[in-house]
């Protein structure tokens, strides 16, 4: 059986057409087949704008959404306010990587998540509560993962695990008890893993197993003699493991009798 043609064919544009072809042709700065604006291929207009990034500006406008949303890329920042509304969402996500911080204001309720993500990412941290409450669970776990930790209270009881976690990982530990009755067990497995001692005590009755095992391995060894009756056979044994260590600690200290 012979072999099947595999060769993909490569977009070609007709050099005739194109306006530039007395300067970037000419000049080596533009291949039929590899680098070119006129044809709509990523690639080839990538490798253009990147050889020939003067010319990004005057494609900001260009029918075809894929031109112009590479044109962003190279094209001076003063020129991306006009694309701030455009009509296709990645010429606006690439305008919100590039935009200056000072007018990523006007993306804060744009339509798309991922544009909305990346202002979150990169608007100033003064400005950043305004996306606090964005209806998508990705832009408020990027805002919560940016602001200072003493506004983080607003997040305690965000309708998504996934946020509440973050807030988890990165409140000061003297308000962690505010979360231990928390919905999610991942959240108070966190809670348990950061709380002291004396703290995590309160999370050795917990319903989770696991978040109880956590507490296990925080509290005082004092406070280790309920939990070798927990139904849990992981946490019976690592309470055991636990005593038996802090035993035999407090047997290696004692001073022998002279």
């Amino acid at each position: 059986m012979a072999d099947q043609d595999s060769t993909v064919s490569v977009p070609m544009a007709d050099c005739s057409l194109c306006p530039f072809r007395g300067k970037t042709l000419l000049m080596g700065r533009c291949m039929p087949g590899d680098t070119c604006v006129f044809v709509e291929s990523g690639r080839q207009i990538d490798r253009f704008f990147r050889i020939n990034p003067g010319f990004a500006e005057h494609y900001l406008q260009d029918v075809f959404w894929e031109r112009r949303a590479i044109a962003v890329r190279y094209a001076p920042q003063k020129a991306l306010t006009k694309l701030i509304y455009d009509e296709d969402e990645v010429v606006r996500r690439a305008v919100a990587y590039r935009l200056p911080q000072a007018q990523l204001n006007q993306l804060i309720d744009d339509p798309d998540r991922e544009v909305r993500m990346t202002v979150a990412d990169r608007i100033a941290i003064e400005e950043l509560e305004k996306l606090a409450n964005d209806k998508d669970y990705i832009v408020r776990l990027t805002v919560a993962k940016r602001l200072p930790v003493g506004r983080l209270f607003r997040f305690i009881q965000d309708k998504d695990a996934e946020v509440r976690k973050a807030v988890a990982e990165r409140l000061p530990e003297v308000s962690l008890g505010l979360m231990i009755h928390d919905d999610s067990p991942d959240v108070r497995r966190i809670i348990a893993e950061r709380m002291g001692p004396s703290d995590a005590v309160t999370l050795l009755n917990d319903p989770d197993w696991l978040v109880r095992y956590t507490a296990v391995q925080r509290v005082a060894p004092d406070e280790l003699h309920c939990m070798l009756n927990d139904p849990e056979l992981d946490v019976r044994t690592a309470a055991q493991e636990r005593l038996n260590s802090h035993a035999q600690t407090a047997q290696g200290n004692e001073k022998p009798e002279i």
